[in-house]
């Protein structure tokens, strides 16, 4: 989505930074593994169809997507790539043709090491504040039966149960941005920074 693509978003715990062809490589080394293929219901690809798929995401105007980098590692070595920071990415889709206020989105932290520390759930928090602005009042994730974790986190974030799928063998999760649930969300990114970002070369604060 090119509503994202000059948009870096700065947090406590991740950067927010759009997906661009430096990313690649890492996103493709992840996707190699089978607990991600699962977890993610994806098809391994080549690295070329993932370039590809990379420019299609960064055109498509159904799709938000941010890489998410690890703040900390970012922040505390000046001159790190950006790929040496990536802990995973999340997304928005807005696959509801009928009702455009709905989007569904989807997290992943795939680097190992940044797995149970916070940064999935302030991903989630920092994208859903930021597409507000697109005029999005409900929004769904849809999530493995088998992968607790990402169901107890959305479930924190106030995400309730509407759906069991035994086919797909998956949970859809629904939270309603009412005026409570948008002042809490404002309340929960009130630390957040938008700033301008060029293309790989977004320098730490």
């Amino acid at each position: 989505m090119r509503l994202n693509q000059n948009t870096l978003l700065l947090g406590k715990k991740v950067v927010l930074v759009p997906y661009t062809s430096e990313h690649v490589p890492r996103y493709h080394e992840w996707m190699k593994s089978e607990e991600l293929q699962r977890l993610t219901a994806s098809e391994p690809l080549t690295l070329e169809q993932e370039y590809a798929m990379q420019q299609s995401w960064r055109e498509d105007a159904d799709k938000c997507t941010f890489i998410v980098l690890d703040a900390e590692k970012w922040q505390a070595q000046p001159g790190i790539t950006e790929e040496s920071c990536m802990a995973g990415d999340v997304n928005l889709f807005l696959t509801d043709l009928e009702d455009p206020t709905m989007g569904e989105i989807e997290v992943m932290i795939a680097e190992p090491s940044c797995r149970g520390r916070g940064l999935g759930t302030e991903a989630v928090l920092m994208m859903l504040s930021y597409v507000t602005k697109l005029g999005l009042t409900k929004f769904e994730a849809k999530i493995g039966q088998g992968n607790e974790p990402s169901i107890r986190m959305f479930q924190k974030l106030y995400f309730e149960q509407v759906a069991v799928s035994s086919v797909f063998q998956e949970v859809t999760l629904r939270l309603i941005l009412n005026e409570p649930v948008r002042q809490w969300l404002l309340e929960q990114t009130s630390h957040v920074e938008e700033k301008p970002y060029r293309d790989g070369s977004a320098e730490p604060c």
